[in-house]
């Protein structure tokens, strides 16, 4: 009997891909990557036409000598690494560390972890794509080269421990872009005007916008055109000009990409990109289902496409006209899009099996497992499901010279509204009353409501949106974003307060040196257009090495430049009122590989450090002194006194300024609402926005 080894990338996938091949078949994994650039080193070799070194990274060597005895005891070795252009790379790797040039080696990729999917791929195995791996090959070594020559400017001239990194600088100019937009804004003022109107024959009052004048709309720009639009209106009779009927559609949204499954999974589940992207890739690579054993019940987390293979949109229509009706199915052809910055190497993010509905395997999931299956399931079934149509109704009402707006719509037909909705697809009430409305319909003024307003700057990045504008400019790819946010947080040169990111004093400073000295690479475009050229040598029309060459000496003349020309910027630290318990100084906040701690500036004469407590801004419901933030010696978080262990106070929820209206004690936060930390008060209130 012929013997198959199967070698995958994580341990995960072992089980549940071995249950579907069967006796003939050992499934192993690689753990990742086996080989990479040295860490010690550029690991380039620039004088020899920019040749890689690659070495066997450290830990690996046990899981590359166990492969090697799997190796020779298969008579075909099956390379199953994740169907991308990293995962390719980690193949042609294997297939040099494990010198499988003399062995009968296939690659085999399959988009979902199912027994069709993992059988199909066998019969379909094929050889590893270089183009591919010169690709992947490429971004390692433009991403190693900027890291490697940049950062050591930025160790000499700001200080130790900082990186560049070729999208990662790019991100962080985004954001210092517009954190500078936002200090720049001058608010600019404005007025609105809303009417309440009484319909004969109706208790309900009819809600009107001003709109402007007979010859078209009007801004207020101040109280004083507001005053003067009034007085007009003294007089005024108020009845109904025309009423417009008509329709709309509103069609169902793209199945999900790695960017738009990140948005979404934000916006609506308040996960960070780096959750998204955790639990997705549990739910890629199997779950144990009861009475099912353990499948992948999502198709592959990282792409930029949309496509749908055209059994899973079969399948799709099948599920959706037996549940729903042959009314609620897309068109053919309806859901299609292309765009020229995505690679269509593989699917959409969708469900493996569509049957398997979210309340049928709830139970088999955690929580949040549960709420992106649900997600997934949710937006893929409504992207091939009809397009939603209102009724609309507009009404413009005549007051003199000025007009008077009122719309309104109702849905005439849900179709994939049925299954996804999102904020926007809120009904109206105004609908009911417009139905009794005709031309010539006289209206009474019932109350006349004027508001000031200023114009907002714009909002600060979230991780959703700063995902969205890289998408959008073309700068880095699925796999990058989440990686990306998470280095930029952990370096510290940004912060995250209520979903928002806001650029530290060191991201500043970062930027600033990254602005004046390496300008092409914080270049949106030129960051956009090396994309593209990573996508040619993907397609084979670009050599890999030509992009290489064109791109580090210019880069090695930057790094030059910069280490004769930049000033040293000194970065003063954090100055607190603790004071030194040996020398009576007051100590400054440093910074640690577990965080923020407190140190004596006095150092080296004076090496006295204490752990950094955060206060939070309320009293000790015990003691009356400053409750702060704590960590177990697990790292898990709760609030404590700064007077411990003299007192014992501690919550694993973080308390409120508020007491508790029912019992005096205090409350504690959960989620949008207080509760009070006695349970036997039971007290809840909605928290103040």
């Amino acid at each position: 009997m012929a013997k198959y080894l199967v070698i995958v990338e994580s341990p995960a996938k072992v089980k549940t891909i071995k249950k579907f091949l069967g006796k003939n078949y050992e499934v192993v994994a690689s753990n990742g990557h086996v080989r990479d650039l040295p860490k010690s080193q550029l690991g380039i070799d620039v004088e020899h036409d920019y040749e890689p070194k690659y070495i066997t990274i450290r830990g690996k060597g046990d899981i590359l000598a166990n492969l090697r005895k799997e190796v020779k005891k298969a008579d075909k070795v099956y390379l199953a690494t994740d169907p991308d252009r990293e995962g390719e790379a980690i193949s042609w790797h294997l297939s040099k560390a494990l010198k499988l040039e003399d062995k009968k080696v296939c690659r085999i990729s399959f988009n979902e972890i199912t027994k069709n999917a993992v059988k199909a791929s066998l019969k379909q195995a094929r050889s590893i794509d270089l183009n591919l791996v010169d690709a992947q090959q490429t971004r390692r070594m433009l991403d190693r080269m900027v890291g490697y020559r940049i950062s050591p400017v930025l160790w000499a001239k700001v200080k130790r421990g900082l990186s560049a990194g070729r999208v990662q600088s790019v991100a962080l100019r985004i954001i210092c872009d517009r954190e500078e937009e936002i200090n720049a804004f001058i608010p600019d003022e404005y007025w609105s005007l809303d009417a309440k109107f009484s319909i004969p024959g109706e208790k309900k009052l009819l809600d009107a916008k001003f709109y402007g004048n007979e010859k078209g709309k009007m801004a207020i720009g101040s109280k004083q055109e507001l005053d003067a639009i009034l007085k007009d209106l003294e007089q005024a009779k108020y009845q109904v000009l025309d009423v417009k009927k008509g329709s709309r559609v509103k069609k169902a949204p793209l199945p999900f990409t790695t960017s738009t499954l990140q948005q979404e999974a934000a916006k609506r589940l308040n996960f960070s990109t780096q959750k998204t992207m955790r639990l997705a890739q549990q739910l890629y690579e199997g779950i144990d289902i009861k009475g099912q054993g353990t499948v992948g019940v999502i198709t592959y987390l990282r792409t930029d496409s949309v496509r749908v293979s055209e059994e899973a949109d079969a399948a799709a229509r099948e599920y959706i006209g037996s549940s729903y009706g042959e009314r609620y199915l897309a068109r053919a052809g309806e859901g299609k899009k292309s765009n020229q910055k995505i690679q269509d190497a593989h699917e959409a993010i969708r469900p493996s099996d569509i049957t398997r509905t979210p309340v049928n395997i709830k139970e088999s999931l955690s929580r949040d497992q549960f709420r992106l299956y649900q997600l997934i399931w949710n937006r893929f079934t409504a992207s091939r499901m009809s397009s939603a149509e209102y009724e609309t109704t507009s009404v413009n009402i005549g007051a003199g010279n000025y007009r008077f707006h009122v719309s309104a719509s109702k849905i005439a037909f849900e179709g994939f509204l049925s299954v996804y909705t999102s904020e926007d697809d809120e009904k109206s009430e105004n609908n009911v009353l417009l139905r009794s409305i005709d031309t010539d319909t006289k209206l009474e003024l019932k109350e006349m409501e004027e508001k000031q307003h200023f114009t907002q700057p714009p909002a600060h990045f979230t991780e959703a949106s700063l995902v969205k504008s890289l998408e959008e400019l073309g700068i880095g790819r699925p796999s990058t974003y989440a990686p990306t946010i998470t280095t930029l947080l952990a370096r510290r040169y940004l912060t995250k307060e209520s979903r928002n990111l806001y650029v530290t004093e060191l991201g500043e400073i970062v930027n600033s040196i990254m602005k004046e000295a390496f300008t092409t690479i914080v270049d949106e475009q030129f960051t956009a257009n090396m994309e593209s050229l990573l996508d040619k040598v993907a397609e084979g029309s670009v050599e890999w090495k030509t992009v290489v060459r064109n791109f580090y000496p210019d880069l090695d003349e930057a790094v030059q430049i910069a280490e004769k020309e930049l000033e040293k910027v000194d970065i003063q630290d954090e100055v607190t009122d603790v004071i030194c318990d040996l020398c009576g100084r007051n100590m400054v906040i440093k910074y640690g590989p577990h965080g923020r701690f407190l140190a004596c500036p006095g150092f080296p004469e004076c090496r006295n450090t204490k752990p950094y407590l955060e206060k939070i801004g309320v009293e000790c419901p015990k003691c009356g002194k400053e409750v702060v933030l704590r960590k177990t010696k697990k790292g898990r978080k709760y609030y404590g006194c700064e007077a411990n262990p003299d007192c014992d106070f501690m919550s694993w929820q973080k308390p409120s300024k508020e007491k508790c209206p029912n019992c005096g004690g205090y409350m504690v936060e959960k989620g949008n609402k207080l509760v009070c930390a006695d349970n036997q008060c039971g007290f809840v209130k909605e928290k103040q926005k």
